[in-house]
C-alpha cells in the first residue's frame, strides 16, 4: 500500500506530495491540465524500474524538467507498506551543464528507516541486514554508470531479499489509460504486466489464466453481472503461440453467437479489462492500480457499478487510485478519499488537498460545475 508519493521538478509537479495512508481506494478530481495524468507518469517511473528498465534516458527526458529548471534535481520518493514493513525509495536525477542525458544524483532504499543501499553519483553502498538492531555498516562498495539506476542491477540473494521483494512490488504496479481501439485480443505470447494503453490485453489475459486458472471464475462472475447473455471466453490457438480471444453469447431458446474480442464495443472491452483487474488483484497478490478515467467509454447507467466493483475488490486488499470527471464516478467516493488537484496556470505548480479540508456550499457536483472548488 502506498503511503506517500513525493515528486519535485517533474513536469507540472513541484514539491508535490500525495498521502494515501490508510486508503484502499482514492479519487483525483480537477480541471483538465492540472496534473492528474502526470501523477500516473511519475508512478510509471517506479513501475518501469521494477520491470527492469535501468537506463535513465528510458525513464525521463530533459524536457521533463519543470519549465526547463535543470538547476534543480528531478526527485521521486515513494513510501509503501509491504508485508507490514515501510519501504522508502528515493531517486534524484540531474542534468549537468553540457550533458544531453540525465544522470543519477542520489538513489536510496530504506526499510523501516534502515538503509538497504544508498548511492551518490556512481558509487553504490550496500548495507548489512537491516533487520538487525545494530547500526548498519557498509558491507560493500561498487561503482556503476551514472546513467543507470542501481535497483534492477544489484544482485538479489533470494526471493525474500528486500531488494527483490521491493522490485517485485514495483513490477506489479498497474497503470491504465486504455485505448479500446488497440485492444484486439490477439496475442503472440503471454505476460503478467499490461501496457498503459492495454494494447497487450490478449497477452495479459493469456498470462494471467495460464498462471492462475481459477482467476477465470472472477472474470466470468463480473461479466455475467453486466452482460446477461455472456456465456464464455475462448482463447483460440491459431498457430504456434498465436491466439485470439473470442466471446460467446447465448440465450436459452435463441441460440448463441461468437464475436471476436476486437469487434466488441469500446465499453464492452472496458468491462473485460475491469474483470481482469479484479482477477489479478485477487490471485496475483494485492497490487496498486492507477486507472486514469475508468469511466471513459461507459454509458451513465454502467459507471456506478463499474466503479463500485473496483472499489469493493481493492477494499479486500491492494490499493486503487483513479481520476475522473464523471459525476456518477465522483459520487462513489467520499470526501475523505477524494483529492482535489488544481493549477492556476501553466506557469504555476500543481496543488493537491483532500476534499474534506476544503469549504464548499451545496453538493459536490454543483460546486465542480460552478467552479466553486479551488485551492
Amino acid at each position: 500500500m502506498i503511503q506517500r508519493l513525493y515528486v519535485n521538478n517533474f513536469r507540472c509537479l513541484e514539491n508535490f506530495e500525495l498521502s494515501l495512508t490508510g486508503l484502499n481506494s482514492a479519487l483525483l478530481i480537477g480541471r483538465n491540465g492540472t496534473g492528474k495524468t502526470t501523477i500516473s507518469y511519475a508512478l510509471e517511473v517506479f513501475q518501469q524500474i521494477g520491470r527492469g528498465k535501468n537506463k535513465v534516458g528510458d525513464l525521463v527526458a530533459p524536457n521533463d524538467f519543470t519549465r526547463g529548471h535543470t538547476d534543480v534535481p528531478m526527485r521521486f520518493e515513494l513510501e509503501t507498506i509491504i508485508n507490514g514493513q515501510l519501504y522508502k525509495y528515493i531517486l534524484a536525477l540531474e542534468l549537468p551543464e553540457g550533458l544531453k542525458e540525465l544522470k543519477i544524483a542520489e538513489e536510496q532504499l530504506l526499510i523501516d528507516g534502515k538503509p538497504i543501499y544508498s548511492r551518490k553519483g556512481g558509487e553504490v553502498s550496500l548495507y548489512k541486514n537491516p533487520q538487525s538492531d545494530k547500526t548498519a555498516q557498509n558491507e560493500s562498495l561498487f561503482v556503476i554508470d551514472w546513467h543507470l539506476v542501481a535497483l534492477p542491477i544489484i544482485q538479489k540473494q533470494s526471493d525474500k531479499d528486500p531488494l527483490q521483494v521491493f522490485q517485485s512490488w514495483l513490477m506489479r504496479i498497474i497503470i491504465l489509460s486504455p485505448i479500446p481501439s488497440v485492444m484486439t485480443g490477439e496475442s503472440n505470447g503471454s505476460t503478467l504486466y499490461p501496457k498503459r494503453e492495454v494494447s497487450n490485453f490478449g497477452e495479459w489475459f493469456t498470462g494471467v489464466l495460464l498462471r492462475y486458472p481459477a482467476a477465470y471464475s472472477i472474470i466470468d462472475k463480473h461479466i455475467k453481472a453486466i452482460i446477461p447473455d455472456f456465456a464464455s471466453i475462448e482463447n483460440e490457438l491459431l498457430a504456434k503461440d498465436a491466439r485470439e480471444l473470442t466471446i460467446q453469447f447465448a440465450l436459452e431458446g435463441k441460440g448463441s453467437l461468437n464475436i471476436d474480442f476486437k469487434n466488441l464495443s469500446d465499453g464492452e472491452k472496458c468491462f473485460f479489462l475491469c474483470a481482469l483487474v479484479l482477477a489479478v488483484n485477487k490471485y496475483y497478490e494485492p497490487c496498486f492500480c492507477y486507472w486514469d478515467e475508468p469511466d471513459n467509454y461507459l454509458s451513465l447507467p454502467e459507471v456506478g457499478h463499474f466503479v463500485m466493483a473496483l472499489r469493493h475488490s481493492f477494499k479486500q486488499g491492494g490499493q486503487l487510485l483513479v481520476s475522473s470527471h464523471n459525476p456518477q464516478a465522483i459520487e462513489r467516493f467520499s470526501d475523505e478519499n477524494t483529492f482535489v488537484i488544481d493549477r492556476k496556470s501553466h506557469l504555476e505548480p500543481t496543488l493537491i488537498r483532500p476534499l474534506i479540508e476544503l469549504h464548499r456550499t451545496g453538493d459536490l457536483i454543483t460546486s465542480i460545475i460552478c467552479g466553486d472548488i479551488s485551492l
